[in-house]
């Protein structure tokens, strides 16, 4: 281990009090947490220390001016009840790109990938057990200076959280396309994983739930008809045996599972297509039979099958079976859990205690 991460242990762990067949959902949380203080242009003392809140000043910068950064990702066991994380290194760069463009220092890559291990092995018991749940582990970055001022934030806190999570979707879900409101335009915000874009999003979504909807379905801030992602996930279209999803532009996520599925359904012999689609093309595929299936692709809801798209006063149908999204899923889930090979080398699977 290159860094020195201290660990400060529970003296009673709160495990045993979880139902794991009935898991709340984002409210029940591990132990401890990893933590790493920025100041003087470095990062310094990492250590692993009991879950409590964190003392922070009303003047915190990240409080007013929105310096604050994720990632979401999970932990799973394999056959032999070994932790597996899953394509940590993907996570550790996207966390540094979305730093960039938030004006933030980068974290160590090779940090961020130890504190993760460190953490995983020391909260193994609360991995749950049962096919599609997780640990669901939140590293997040916030600027925590205490300063009123327009500018880059000198003091910044790296965070490592765990919550024992179940299966996301349990139902085909349905999808609102927002024309009204946006969720990224060119030069914004969009590619990263900023908190600032998800707070954008609160209203459209409620809204979008009170008109029968799961999530909203964004599309581009001119023109309102080239589709972008979904409220948590990337998407994918299966048009006449193609598989479609929107390109990079810097307005969508460069999701972890979105490029996992796309070396999926390439192994599969799939040809899969990163290019600009619209709304009108997806309401014409339907109509035309040519629109087989959809299916949304994100870390919190691994591959959700998409049912129908609601546009303006019309129903854009999709499909009632996703047979070759159920087959990635499972793909997905075996590689995670050590069930079927590795080819990809996505996973570091944890055998000590603190690996």
């Amino acid at each position: 281990m290159k860094h020195n991460i201290a660990v400060t242990k529970i003296a009673e762990s709160k495990v045993n009090d979880l139902d794991f067949n009935n898991i709340p959902l984002g409210t029940t949380f591990t132990d401890h947490m990893f933590i790493c203080d920025y100041s003087n242009g470095e990062w310094r003392n990492p250590r692993i220390e009991p879950l409590t809140a964190i003392p922070t000043h009303p003047a915190a910068m990240a409080l007013h001016y929105g310096q604050a950064i994720f990632e979401g990702m999970k932990a799973t066991k394999d056959t032999h009840g070994n932790p597996i994380i899953f394509r940590a290194d993907k996570n550790a760069a996207r966390l540094n790109t979305s730093a960039d463009r938030m004006g933030m220092p980068h974290f160590p890559e090779d940090l961020f990938v130890e504190g993760l291990k460190a953490m995983v092995s020391l909260e193994r018991n609360w991995i749950p057990p049962s096919a599609g749940s997780a640990l669901y582990l939140r590293p997040f970055m916030y600027a925590d200076e205490a300063f009123i001022g327009m500018r880059a934030a000198t003091q910044y806190k790296f965070i490592i959280m765990a919550s024992p999570a179940g299966p996301f979707f349990s139902k085909r879900i349905k999808l609102w396309a927002e024309k009204q409101y946006i969720r990224a335009a060119q030069g914004g915000t969009g590619e990263a994983k900023a908190a600032g874009n998800y707070a954008g999003a609160v209203l459209p979504t409620e809204l979008a739930k009170a008109k029968g909807y799961d999530q909203v379905l964004w599309l581009d801030a001119v023109e309102h008809k080239y589709i972008q992602e979904v409220g948590t996930m990337n998407i994918f279209f299966k048009i006449d045996g193609k598989f479609i999803t929107p390109k990079r532009d810097g307005s969508i996520l460069d999701g972890i599972t979105r490029m996992s599925v796309i070396d999926i359904l390439r192994d599969k012999g799939f040809e899969v297509i990163e290019r600009a689609i619209t709304i009108d093309e997806i309401k014409e595929a339907s109509k035309t039979g040519t629109l087989e299936e959809a299916f949304g692709t994100g870390t919190a809801v691994g591959i959700a099958y998409i049912q129908e798209i609601g546009l303006d006063d019309e129903v854009v149908h999709v499909s009632n079976e996703s047979p070759v999204g159920l087959d990635v899923n499972n793909t997905l889930n075996a590689i995670k859990t050590g069930q079927t090979e590795d080819k990809f080398n996505w996973l570091i699977t944890l055998k000590n205690e603190l690996a």
